[in-house]
């Protein structure tokens, strides 16, 4: 029998994670995704606050419980961020807000939040730059069932950017094996190998056997 379809609400409001979230599920057919423009959910002010947990995993379950009690719908929500070992795991699950800039948003944040990632390991040399991308997607039922599946990705942080593609510390971060920085790479070879690839496959993978 063919596998029924089932419509999954896809909880950020970035335009990047969206689009890549996205792209990263299209070969699952059975899934519709949807987001919160599509359903016209207003942004409310508690969402600023939603993000105060010390990891990935209770972020992002806080996020999709959040918009499935909003929306009544089977709810996808992720947290992700950069993890530098010569930082202690810095900026970890404050990588959005690591430049203290609740002034900027977009491009600009990105641009101040690499140019401190930069300052604060201008005397870390080359073989103690390593770090990994770390991102934990929560799937939430608004019933109450909930689940959370963490993806990773291994490198190293560059001592200035390369590339233009990918957004956040993307051309900061340096993957050995394909000899190239995310922001080098084309959106496809990006979503075969990142952290929110592989998180999001494992979510989508649980959602079909469901």
């Amino acid at each position: 029998m063919p596998q029924l379809s089932k419509t999954l609400l896809i909880a950020t409001r970035s335009s990047h994670k969206l689009q890549e979230i996205g792209d990263i599920l299209a070969d699952f057919a059975s899934l519709r995704l949807v987001n919160l423009e599509e359903i016209a959910l207003p942004a409310e002010a508690q969402e600023d606050g939603l993000e105060e947990f010390p990891t990935f995993a209770e972020n992002a379950l806080a996020k999709a419980h959040y918009f499935a009690g909003r929306s009544g719908m089977l709810t996808l929500a992720d947290d992700s961020g950069l993890c530098v070992d010569a930082l202690g795991g810095a900026p970890g699950v404050r990588s959005k807000r690591f430049s203290g800039r609740p002034d900027l948003d977009g491009e600009s944040l990105d641009a101040a939040n690499n140019q401190l990632l930069l300052q604060r390991t201008s005397d870390v040399p080359d073989e103690r730059r390593t770090a990994r991308y770390v991102c934990a997607a929560a799937v939430v039922d608004p019933k109450g069932g909930e689940a959370v599946f963490e993806g990773t990705c291994a490198g190293q942080i560059l001592q200035a950017a390369v590339g233009q593609s990918g957004f956040g510390y993307d051309p900061l971060f340096f993957v050995p094996e394909e000899n190239a920085s995310f922001g080098e790479m084309a959106a496809k070879r990006k979503n075969r190998l990142s952290h929110r690839a592989r998180a999001m496959r494992l979510a989508a993978s649980y959602l079909l056997r469901g």
